[in-house]
């Protein structure tokens, strides 16, 4: 019977690629050496060039109910340059799942690389406004949705959801020897957050860096997510680094990036994960990290996003 299946942690990740590909990389500099602070990033961005990163952690258990259940379809939602979106269309075309994207936005002339990722494994791509994307959690809206498409699974954008948190939990697993006192991230919807605050030993920090303006809603996201296991004495918020909005950039950052190229062949993109290292650097300089900090930086991926930008803007 499907209900008696069971599938072993990170089977569905091996079958999709190799997660030796997993490194932690130390990184040194004299701002860190002056402030007596070590820092070292995990590399998930190494796991594979389309699914890297948090996402596939995520997507786990959802591709897990897929396969126990025999679901044909999944359905989620994104924006024109969602890792989350090309992430579920390579996983499932790798497993043999049908994939529906809603898009937030009309479609414009151009998809952008993201979208033509997303295409080009398979997935089934509807656009809607903006305000109709606002709507999308509502019953009556899914019920259209099911109405168009058929039975399908619904994993909400970027797996907000208990199970997206329960598998970004296993993000840790692949730290062997995780004796560090802060573990850093970049903040979307909090899920990957709320699955390292579960995961995180006692006394440890995650430090979050939201890339969103003004979001001043991870406490009531994170009530969602983990209930009464919540440890907002665990969770500190450096919210100064989105760059005036998500996806938005402008010259110091890109600077910062050919920067970091340039002194730790760290590949960052632009949307996450160079906010992120850019508020943990600045924070350091700052003071905010304790003397003998051993701080973790954790690489979400999504570097295929810098294919939008100018050829050239980037060394790497």
């Amino acid at each position: 019977m499907p209900n008696e299946i069971t599938i072993n942690p990170f089977i569905i990740i091996k079958m999709l690629f190799d997660i030796a590909n997993i490194s932690i990389d130390t990184l040194t500099d004299d701002a860190f050496t002056q402030k007596q602070v070590s820092v070292d990033i995990l590399r998930l961005d190494k796991i594979h060039p389309v699914v890297s990163g948090n996402k596939l952690f995520k997507l786990y258990y959802f591709l897990e109910e897929c396969i126990i259940t025999d679901h044909k379809t999944l359905l989620t939602f994104g924006g024109a340059y969602s890792n989350h979106l090309a992430a579920t269309s390579f996983a499932c075309h790798s497993l043999g799942i049908k994939s529906i994207g809603i898009v937030r936005g009309e479609k414009t002339a151009s998809l952008s690389e993201t979208l033509k990722q997303c295409v080009a494994h398979g997935m089934q791509l509807k656009f809607i406004s903006r305000a109709d994307y606002a709507g999308k959690e509502e019953t009556s809206f899914i019920s259209e949705l099911q109405k168009e498409f058929g039975e399908f699974l619904l994993v909400p954008e970027g797996g907000y959801h208990k199970k997206g948190v329960q598998g970004a939990a296993l993000i840790l697993n692949s730290v062997a020897e995780n004796n560090y006192t802060h573990i850093c991230i970049a903040v979307g919807t909090a899920t990957t957050l709320a699955g390292l605050l579960l995961a995180a030993h006692p006394g440890q920090t995650i430090t979050a860096i939201p890339v969103l303006k003004n979001f001043t809603g991870i406490n009531k996201r994170l009530q969602y997510l983990l209930g009464d296991t919540i440890k907002l004495k665990q969770l500190q918020v450096h919210g100064n680094y989105h760059f005036n909005g998500y996806a938005k950039k402008n010259e110091p950052l890109i600077e910062f990036m050919n920067q970091c190229w340039q002194k730790f062949q760290l590949p960052l993109d632009f949307v996450y994960t160079a906010k992120m290292f850019y508020g943990v650097v600045d924070t350091i300089k700052k003071d905010h990290f304790p003397k003998g900090s051993k701080i973790l930086c954790i690489h979400t991926g999504g570097l295929q996003g810098n294919l939008s930008l100018p050829v050239d803007t980037l060394l790497y």
